[in-house]
């Protein structure tokens, strides 16, 4: 027994975080607290997103250590010219296009530490890089199924493809994106809190084997081209491009490739997360939110969903609030349902675990030391929350 607690303390208090969630649920279920269908029904639902989950995480830190995004956070440094108000608008596209792309956790794993580390090549201040991060991986996750873990719930649940999905929500995506920018140039990138006023562009990062760059970069392309044009499931795309990327890399550089690819503590929390909150909702919490978020599909109706979905990500984390918010919307108020959506993903910026995507990126800044103060990102991020949710929300009504 004191092996098992000695072994517990040395895990990561996030996997802690995610063995303790998984076992307060397979406990509900053996008790009857949940009742075994419908732990069923959520991890049958589940099944889909974990495979995709997994491999497109995997294929991001394949690429990632292929050097595809170092090449990129390069070339947009040196195209910004020197230039701070180039650079701001080219680093919040490049963070958009990786969240909108290949999900907001890649975003937080892998591009945080790539912002951090050119920051420090270019002498830029590395605040502003990891706050344009952070912010983008939330804000900028609304247009694609495989941006966001919530999308890809909320596009089955309404039944609408990637392409659907985007032709209902890019006008939201490019209001919360717009905010987004303008909160950011106000609060750290504006002369005074970004530091110097120019910055020495960077040298091209040295590639040490340019056929796996490529290969890497073809994969990721295939991807995004095969989720968009081809009616393919996305754990199935997701799987294949991994697949390609895995087998160059057992013949280029078969060291590499470790069981630590595969995210573990994503996999054992997820399901922990959905088992948890499905029984807190058979036990009290479906009332509450019925009452909270009522049956209104208007514009008032909408933002008063959007902002008790930001509200309870906030408290809970985006993903169990959207379960448990789906649950309570009409399955005809696909409106509403849209805008619980653009609350859980635009609004889960003000708290640490408002997001998985915001823990990670808490947890790259402590290891590449850049120091985050808690309540200024918490204030500044409320600000965030408020006005990209409100005007998402107010730009859906023009698409839907």
């Amino acid at each position: 027994m004191r092996v098992l607690v000695s072994r517990i303390r040395l895990l990561h208090p996030l996997d802690r975080l995610a063995g303790g969630l998984l076992a307060l649920g397979v406990l509900a279920v053996v008790t009857g607290l949940l009742p075994r269908d419908r732990a069923g029904e959520q991890l049958s639902r589940l099944g889909p997103l974990l495979v995709f989950l997994a491999t497109v995480i995997v294929l991001a830190e394949l690429a990632g250590r292929a050097r595809v995004f170092d090449l990129v956070a390069a070339r947009v440094a040196r195209a910004g010219r020197g230039r701070y108000p180039l650079l701001f608008a080219l680093c919040v596209g490049f963070a958009s296009l990786t969240t909108i792309t290949l999900n907001l956790d890649t975003t937080a794993v892998l591009l945080t530490p790539v912002m951090l580390a050119l920051g420090t090549r270019v002498g830029i201040a590395a605040l502003p890089l990891a706050m344009t991060t952070v912010w983008l991986a939330n804000t900028a996750s609304l247009l694609l199924p495989v941006s966001n873990l919530t999308n890809l719930l909320a596009a089955d649940r309404v039944a609408l493809s990637p392409t659907g999905l985007a032709a209902v929500m890019w006008l939201p995506q490019l209001a919360a994106i717009a905010v987004t920018a303008l909160c950011l140039w106000v609060f750290y990138w504006r002369r005074g809190r970004r530091g110097a006023d120019r910055y020495t562009p960077p040298a091209p990062p040295e590639v040490e084997d340019p056929v796996l760059l490529r290969i890497c970069a073809a994969a990721c392309a295939g991807f995004l081209l095969a989720i968009l044009v081809v009616d393919v499931p996305l754990w199935a795309a997701s799987l294949v491009a991994m697949a390609v990327v895995v087998a160059a890399y057992a013949v280029r550089s078969p060291g590499e490739l470790r069981p630590s690819l595969v995210p573990w503590r994503l996999l054992v929390l997820v399901p922990g997360m959905f088992l948890v909150v499905e029984t807190v909702n058979a036990h009290g919490m479906h009332e509450l939110l019925v009452r909270a978020l009522g049956t209104d599909g208007g514009l008032a109706g909408m933002l008063r969903t959007a902002g008790v979905g930001a509200a309870l990500a906030n408290v809970l984390n985006n993903l169990p609030a959207y379960v448990a918010g789906e649950a309570v919307v009409p399955a005809g108020n696909h409106d509403q349902l849209l805008a619980l959506l653009i609350g859980v993903n635009a609004g889960s910026v003000v708290t640490p675990w408002g997001s998985l995507a915001t823990l990670l990126w808490f947890e790259r800044c402590r290891w590449q030391g850049t120091v985050i103060e808690v309540r200024r990102f918490a204030l500044t991020g409320l600000v965030v929350a408020v006005a990209a949710t409100a005007a998402a929300t107010c730009a859906l009504v023009l698409t839907v």
